[in-house]
């Protein structure tokens, strides 16, 4: 079979879970595995989860890794894509400078690309989700922090120095919460689930009017998307205040954005993004109209994304078909 007919393994590292998948070149997933990072085992433990993980979909898709051509990557984190090497990833411990790509090929056989995660969302849901047949996109992708990806004229902005699309450390509270990053007033630091999570809880402690321990438990331990969105669908005084408090940010951000590149589409990801869709999206989208500089012609869109977790393997089996074939 020629190379370029053949499936590449596709791969979403995440802090808690590892997804594989054997893809084709169409962008059908054959099969797919899926396990728990365990990230607090280390590098070592990781790297053989991934590798495990990836052989597991290949067997699960009734193939050997012999008929596959190439395997790609999305790790949260800086990363160096011609090295393969992994920088730094903030939520998984004693990852620094680790030669992630090496490694992985070496035990598979095959070569292996890494990308940012959130790059390889965003291309996922360009090529084969909500962005489909655009040329120029941003993905945002809000969860424990706030990540993104630009496609320009149909291409990944990766930047002057690979840094391009941290758009969760756009400020938009000047003098606001501290961000993980050290920085006062990210959009991290407003609207992320993280966030949303420090403000309801600083407000129970506080004594504001609330309904989370019907959903969530006396102690506030386990504040998921669902809890929130049931909080939200109740009523919930506070939650609705806090969540609205981050949508305003995010609309504010979408209109920054929106000013600045002029893309055809806004797509949205993540887990409170998926679970309540578009009452989520909805008042963003208010707020980032009303903030944006009119222009003639039809106005950018913000939309859901629509592959969920596929949409990084997806990402990164593209980046490992485009690579490795312009490497061929």
């Amino acid at each position: 079979m020629a190379e370029h007919r053949k499936p590449v393994i596709g791969v979403d590292l995440g802090g808690t879970k590892i997804l594989a998948a054997v893809v084709e070149p169409d962008g059908a997933i054959r099969a797919s595995a899926k396990r728990r990072t365990h990230a607090e085992l280390g590098p070592v433990e990781v790297i053989a989860r991934v590798i495990e993980t990836a052989r597991q979909a290949v067997t699960e898709a009734g193939l050997t890794i012999a008929d596959v051509v190439a395997a790609g990557i999305g790790v949260p984190g800086p990363l160096d894509t011609t090295t393969g090497v992994v920088s730094h990833a903030p939520n998984m411990p004693g990852w620094e400078n680790i030669p992630l790509g090496r490694k992985v090929s070496d035990v598979l056989g095959v070569p292996v690309y890494i990308e940012n995660d959130v790059n390889v969302g965003t291309l996922g849901e360009y090529l084969f989700g909500a962005g489909r047949g655009m040329q120029d996109l941003v993905g945002i992708f809000v969860g424990t922090g706030v990540g993104g990806g630009i496609i320009l004229n149909g291409a990944l902005r990766r930047g002057y120095r690979h840094a391009a699309g941290e758009i969760g450390h756009m400020v938009v509270a000047a003098g606001g919460p501290y961000c993980g990053c050290g920085r006062q007033g990210c959009l991290e630091a407003v609207a992320s689930r993280t966030a949303i999570e420090r403000d309801l809880r600083a407000g129970v402690a506080a004594g504001r009017q609330h309904r989370l321990f019907e959903f969530a438990g006396p102690n506030l331990e386990r504040l998921t998307s669902g809890v929130l969105v049931q909080a939200w669908q109740a009523d919930c005084p506070l939650t609705r205040e806090v969540i609205g408090r981050a949508q305003w940010y995010l609309g504010l951000h979408a209109a920054s954005i929106i000013n600045l590149i002029d893309p055809q589409l806004l797509v949205y990801g993540g887990g409170l993004v998926e679970a309540m869709g578009e009452r989520f999206l909805a008042p963003i989208r208010t707020v980032a109209h009303q903030h944006v500089i009119q222009q003639s012609g039809p106005p950018v869109r913000l939309v859901t994304a629509e592959l969920g977790d596929n949409a990084g393997v997806l990402g990164a089996a593209v980046i490992a078909r485009q690579r490795h074939i312009g490497s061929s």
